[in-house]
């Protein structure tokens, strides 16, 4: 496993969750996020930032998801941070904001670090948040 540092996690906690690709169970993942990021001491501004990241990566990829698709979301905690990688199944033709989008903007405001890949149907959004480190 590897985390969007390039960093080994094979030791860390990943807590795996699968919703289906709709908004009504977007509050699932947030409130998975919030925990996780408290799990980790994050201060209370950066639980929320991450849970609006969280939120907007899921829109970005609810729009190009595929009808009764279902949203991977997997996150990794470290000792410091917490990935977020959300996968889903694309209609085909489909492509995620460009990197100089508002959404995009969000994204790396929010987070330390954000990811996008689109490969074999499917897109992926990654979000790396570090404790502390002001993102």
């Amino acid at each position: 496993m590897t985390q969007l540092t390039g960093q080994s996690t094979i030791d860390d906690d990943v807590v795996l969750l699968t919703v289906p690709a709709d908004g009504g169970y977007l509050g699932v993942l947030r409130t998975a996020t919030a925990g996780l990021a408290a799990r980790l001491h994050f201060a209370l501004d950066e639980i929320e930032d991450l849970r609006i990241a969280v939120d907007e990566a899921c829109a970005m990829l609810l729009a190009v998801a595929t009808r009764d698709a279902e949203l991977d979301c997997r996150f990794a905690v470290t000792e410091d941070a917490l990935t977020v990688e959300v996968t889903v199944p694309t209609v085909a033709g489909a492509r995620l904001p460009a990197e100089s989008s508002f959404a995009w903007k969000v994204l790396t405001a929010l987070t330390t670090s954000a990811t996008a890949t689109m490969s074999g149907g499917r897109a992926t959004i990654g979000l790396l948040t570090r404790r502390g480190t002001g993102r």
